[in-house]
């Protein structure tokens, strides 16, 4: 099977998403960075294929996307289905996607649905 996860050709994209990242992204990274969250490991900036998502759980094959004005235009929303396609048929991950302002306002929230997800995904137990 040819690999498709953190190609070398994302490597400089990968490493400009992680220096230049939106303060809801700082902030989310602080929420679950260090097995934070029922010791599952995240990751940053993680590529599939051709594309690069936010966060990543290997174990739990799960990715936390945080939009922002531009996934409301209707080439966003294109663009983000084509994603979901390739990344939930052909690759089994799942994605929750949060809006930025969230983040900010509901930090408690994401952290109990991406708990809820993980929980979903592994058949872990607390």
């Amino acid at each position: 099977m040819r690999r498709t996860h953190n190609l070398n050709n994302k490597l400089e994209q990968r490493k400009n998403l992680r220096n230049h990242g939106t303060s809801a992204e700082a902030i989310m990274w602080n929420l679950l960075k260090r097995r934070q969250i029922l010791g599952y490991k995240f990751r940053r900036q993680f590529s599939v294929g051709p594309y690069i998502l936010d966060f990543y759980c290997v174990e739990a094959k799960l990715a936390i996307e945080l939009d922002g004005a531009q996934h409301y235009t209707i080439d966003g929303h294109e663009h983000d289905f084509k994603r979901k396609e390739f990344l939930e048929k052909l690759h089994d991950i799942k994605i929750l996607r949060f809006e930025n302002k969230n983040v900010f306002d509901y930090p408690d929230t994401l952290i109990q649905l991406i708990k809820e997800e993980l929980i979903s995904r592994t058949n872990k137990t607390i």
